[in-house]
């Protein structure tokens, strides 16, 4: 919707996985910044995060099918969005933050390649 990111934060993953996203990324001119094994710290938003799904809907319910898991994690998902500040962007909701911020959308999407070729072509080469 808003274009491409400039550069992606992840953890290498399996091998073989890792270089081909690694080729995709190259081919699209996206920056990889990586979290060296055993050093979650790098990583903390996204640590914090697992942590209060864990801690506030995993751990917390009991699912009695995959319909009621999908409903209550959309409706914990809708809470955190929508309702509760977060400091890490300056005690707004990221709903209120991201809209303060949005860049205009263009009226249609451009696209990451010009060919779906392009992409399979640069990963079996």
């Amino acid at each position: 919707m808003r274009g491409a990111h400039h550069r992606i934060q992840s953890d290498n993953g399996p091998e073989f996985v890792a270089k081909e996203i690694q080729r995709w990324l190259k081919l699209l001119e996206i920056e990889t910044m990586y979290v060296e094994p055993g050093s979650p710290w790098q990583n903390g938003y996204a640590k914090s995060f697992h942590s209060r799904v864990r801690d506030e809907i995993l751990a917390m319910e009991i699912f009695e099918s995959l319909a009621s898991a999908q409903r209550l994690t959309r409706q914990w998902k809708e809470d955190y969005n929508e309702n509760r500040p977060h400091s890490s962007v300056g005690y707004v909701t990221p709903a209120e933050f991201a809209a303060r911020w949005a860049a205009p959308v263009p009226a249609t999407p451009t696209p990451l390649l010009q060919q779906p070729s392009e992409l399979t072509q640069a990963l079996t080469s």
